[in-house]
């Protein structure tokens, strides 16, 4: 049996890493009652994924966390326990109990949907250029891959692009083979329109699979 649960890292939690919160949610299930199943070996530690790592200093009401149980729980009564142990600047939403045969939660992951609040003297010329970018068929950028960096063709990663008054409204490719993260899609922006006097804020707010009927739902309710 497994417990998905659904969780906030918002205001100062937002600057810890993605290292940093494992061994956070490690001690945040100690103190509860939960039966969680743990590795075997010399150092024993609960078996729990996350759906996909958030950035330090990114903000976030939609992450997915993955934890391995012994045993059946009530959801509700899941749900409880963890938000007792977790703090208010990172909120569990929901609990969905599976069975250990549910698809992995990163291996159903194809993108994410991002808020990206724009500020600065240029926020308003990176708004203006999202037209001009959508209208073509191959912007090249520079990605940071674990084989190291390469230029790639950003333009088909971008499912979606739209720009409010004071922000930029996006999802992204979120894949092993394709993926755009939304700091380099506001720095090529940024490139394009000449623009260095500007902050954005990101805030994740969707993290989006594809159901056996081919559309694309919440992660959390496939």
């Amino acid at each position: 049996m497994r417990a998905i649960f659904e969780f906030g890292k918002k205001g100062r939690l937002r600057y810890i890493s993605h290292l940093d919160l494992q061994r956070f949610m490690m001690r945040a299930l100690r103190r509860t009652d939960l039966p969680v199943a743990y590795s075997q070996g010399f150092n024993p530690h609960p078996q729990m994924s996350f759906a996909s790592a958030l950035a330090m200093g990114w903000s976030s009401d939609v992450e997915l966390m993955d934890i391995r149980l012994t045993s059946a729980v009530d959801p509700q009564h899941a749900l409880q326990q963890m938000s007792a142990a977790l703090p208010p600047e990172m909120p569990v939403h929901r609990c969905r109990m599976v069975d250990d045969k549910h698809p992995a939660l990163m291996a159903r992951l194809v993108m994410a949907d991002y808020r990206i609040e724009l500020s600065g003297a240029h926020a308003a010329a990176i708004l203006a250029d999202v037209p001009k970018y959508l209208a073509e068929e191959t912007v090249m950028a520079v990605r940071k891959t674990k084989s190291g960096e390469r230029e790639v063709n950003i333009r088909p990663m971008t499912v979606s692009l739209d720009a409010g008054s004071s922000a930029l409204n996006a999802r992204l490719m979120l894949t092993p083979e394709e993926t755009l993260k939304p700091d380099l899609l506001l720095g090529v922006l940024a490139e394009r329109a000449n623009a260095s006097d500007y902050e954005g804020a990101i805030f994740r707010t969707a993290l989006l699979g594809r159901s056996d009927e081919g559309t694309i739902v919440p992660l959390m309710e496939l």
